[in-house]
């Protein structure tokens, strides 16, 4: 029989040891009894999913992971997520990802706008798009949405989630589409001040979407295909379009699973019960789970366990049911202290390879894993040799 392959990755699990955690990490205290079985009956390294001099994204470590190198084919997320909508970019658009936020006295009060729902984004987009000209906004999945400047020149910006309670004047676009940026900005303003959706929302004592803000601009991406690169037949389950824009881009089979929300109420077991149907004509197939990074950008402790302890028993039924071999591993920190991404290495772990003498899964076990540090382009050939 074929060998079979699948790598579960937990956005954000990775964290700092904590003062109110008695000096252990989310990854420590979870109760994770299937990740650790994969550690102590597997073998353990660090990866170094972001490269030198690069923001320490979800692109760019997802797409380390999947052994691509981000400092040959990255130019952007909104690109990448431009794919997974189904939105074709001609060769000198420029595609920005565009979220829905909540601003409150010049300061990023909610880089989500309380996790306001799809079908609530797309009526406040579909009045800006009545309004606004030279650009073309693509509603999306919750407050993750995206812009499209057709003959854009790319702009300095800045993550939302990186400035949550800071003032924004200092972090608003520079560069070539910055004019056209702002004054999209400032209309969407005005028409959402005293749209439907928002005064529904503070009728109903939810945060309203204040504004857009747009972010991590760039052109369509050139991207191997995935199974040319090694081999595989390959998929992906994610409730995000950035992962699966990366996914499209490489030719991989996109696998839409019902009741995933890239949030801590995602169904995990249905995640489960998609991915064990899909192992059954697929080589190779990677899950990315959203909510312990969600967590992480809220701040909330306790949500990230929650969130890691769900992502783990999601685990134990793929384990039930895969005899394959199978790897576990943030793809960036998202350390509660900070409420963003950094880019320290993280821990991995392979079960179905080698075994080492590591018995449990967390940062300080992955530091003492016989694989050591590898650069993240490096774990894709690693697991699959």
């Amino acid at each position: 029989m074929k060998q079979k392959y699948c790598i579960i990755l937990g956005d954000g699990m990775a964290d700092e040891p904590l003062a109110n955690l008695s000096g252990k990490t989310p990854l420590e205290v979870a109760h994770t009894p299937n990740m650790d079985y994969i550690a102590r009956e597997g073998a353990m390294g660090m990866v170094q999913t972001v490269p030198d001099g690069y923001s320490p994204g979800s692109d760019v470590a997802n797409l380390s992971v999947l052994g691509y190198d981000p400092v040959s084919c990255y130019t952007s997320r909104g690109a990448l997520e431009a794919a997974s909508m189904g939105i074709n970019l001609g060769p000198l658009d420029i595609a920005y990802r565009c979220n829905l936020v909540t601003v409150r006295n010049e300061n990023m009060d909610d880089f989500n706008a309380g996790h306001i729902s799809s079908e609530e984004g797309a009526a406040l987009l579909e009045s800006l798009n009545e309004h606004v000209s030279e650009m073309q906004f693509y509603p999306g999945i919750s407050y993750r949405n995206l812009l499209i400047i057709p003959g854009g020149g790319g702009c300095n910006t800045t993550p939302p989630h990186d400035i949550t309670g800071q003032e924004i004047r200092s972090y608003l676009p520079e560069g070539p589409d910055a004019g056209k940026l702002m004054q999209a900005m400032k209309t969407s303003e005005e028409i959402f001040a005293d749209h439907m959706v928002n005064l529904e929302r503070i009728r109903q004592g939810k945060k309203p979407a204040t504004s857009i803000w747009p972010w991590s601009g760039g052109k369509r991406p050139d991207i191997r295909s995935f199974s040319e690169m090694t081999g595989l037949n390959g998929g992906i389950i994610s409730a995000v379009d950035l992962l699966n824009g990366i996914g499209t881009y490489a030719g991989m089979e996109i696998i839409r699973v019902p009741g995933a929300t890239g949030f801590i109420d995602t169904d995990y077991q249905a995640k489960a019960r998609y991915a064990l149907n899909a192992l059954q004509h697929l080589d190779f197939l990677f899950i990315h789970v959203e909510a312990p990074d969600e967590a992480g950008h809220m701040g909330s402790l306790e949500e990230k366990i929650l969130a890691i302890e769900r992502v783990d028993e999601m685990i134990g039924t793929i384990m039930k049911n895969f005899s394959g071999r199978i790897a576990v591993l943030p793809d960036h920190p998202t350390p509660i202290r900070l409420k963003t991404h950094t880019s320290e290495p993280v821990p991995f772990a392979i079960l179905g390879k080698d075994k080492d003498e590591t018995a449990s899964f967390s940062e300080k076990e992955g530091e003492n894993g016989m694989y050591g540090l590898i650069p993240g382009p490096a774990l894709m050939p690693l697991f699959i040799s």
